[in-house]
């Protein structure tokens, strides 16, 4: 692929090449019809000053050696042409790059950059301000975004804690069936609610990062998920992640909660943290390969058990790697149940940590 600086060198290269050229054979031939000329008007028989070579091969050899040079003069001036174009392009496309740059950096928790180009008023600075004018705006969009988010959880929060006091305090217990189903909706709205406010959290990026020792937020996961029926492992290695501890810790409970509720009876969960790589393999329902894209979309469910979630779980551990850069896929198992792999950008550990595993297991 032919870059825009390739292209413009070219163009300058070839331009100057062109005057050159129509510049040097001009003078060539008019420095030939000039001699011409002057040997036209001398007297027949004049002998040249030098020797007695005849006039019309003098004014061959004075062309051949002005023709001469001339090539050599253009093919010099071919190679300093491309060059100093190369420089030239480059200078031009130099806040291009800067452009470019900056966009690439640019994330919803890095918003408040801003390419200040500095200069003449021309194209190129008017491009970088427009472009920090629409980030201005992006910016305060996004802020908003945030500021709704936290009044949102506030708001919703605070009538469903009243509703759910006044039913364990308002209704007697033997209301018996009305209270259990009062109680059991009133908390999956509250799971719900919850779930979405974490999506879109995770959703508008970090605002703030700091070094997660992945490898304890996995081990306290596993400390945290109980199964009577499910028996799930665990093997860690130290690894550092520059992220959110509450939305990492969020990922890996959402991942073991999945693995754990879409499985079968002495079914195992078995999860691995090796190299900035976590993976957790569940058994359970055989799952479909073209359904694979279903299950980080929001509200899909492969298996539609009564009592089971929303089918928020895997999309907001999508939602959250994303936000940490991480890159997360699915893959089904023979016997049935999923291989979900998250892989993380590099450790933020200075130098190699001492190998350490750790097993756990909770049945």
């Amino acid at each position: 692929m032919t870059t825009i600086r390739v292209r413009l060198t070219l163009i300058y290269s070839g331009l100057f090449l062109l005057t050159s050229v129509v510049l040097l054979v001009t003078v060539n031939l008019l420095l030939r019809r000039a001699l011409q000329a002057q040997i036209a008007r001398m007297p027949r028989g004049a002998v040249p000053p030098g020797g007695p070579l005849p006039l019309p091969d003098l004014v061959n050899n004075v062309t051949g050696y002005q023709w001469g040079m001339t090539t050599f003069t253009v093919g010099i001036l071919t190679l300093v042409s491309l060059a100093v174009g190369w420089l030239v392009a480059g200078r031009i496309l130099r806040p291009v790059h800067r452009i470019t740059a900056t966009a690439r950096r640019l994330s919803l928790s890095t918003l408040h950059e801003r390419i200040a180009l500095t200069g003449p008023k021309d194209e190129l600075k008017d491009l970088a301000d427009t472009f920090d004018a629409m980030l201005d705006r992006l910016e305060r969009s996004v802020e908003g975004q945030r500021r709704f988010i936290a009044n949102a959880s506030h708001e919703l929060r605070t009538p469903l804690a009243v509703q759910r006091a006044a039913i364990e305090i308002g209704l007697p217990e033997d209301c018996g069936e009305v209270r259990a189903t009062l109680l059991r909706h009133n908390r999956r709205a509250e799971h719900l609610i919850g779930a979405l406010l974490v999506l879109a959290q995770a959703d508008n990026g970090l605002s703030d990062r700091s070094p997660v020792p992945l490898d304890r937020t996995v081990r306290l996961a596993l400390a945290e998920t109980g199964s009577d029926d499910v028996t799930v492992t665990g093997r860690t290695e130290p690894f550092v992640v520059d992220g959110d501890p509450v939305l990492l810790h969020r990922l890996v409970t959402n991942l073991l909660d999945n693995a754990v509720r879409y499985n079968h009876p002495g079914g195992t969960v078995e999860v691995t943290l090796s190299g900035g790589v976590l993976t957790v393999r569940n058994t359970g329902p055989h799952v479909p390969e073209e359904r694979l894209g279903d299950l980080f979309e929001p509200f899909r469910r492969l298996h539609t058990t009564a009592g089971q979630g929303a089918g928020l779980g895997l999309s907001i551990v999508a939602a959250i790697a994303k936000a940490h850069g991480a890159e997360v896929r699915a893959n089904p198992r023979p016997g049935g149940g999923l291989e979900l792999i998250v892989v993380f950008p590099e450790s933020l550990s200075p130098g190699p940590l001492p190998a350490r595993a750790d097993r756990q297991a909770f049945s």
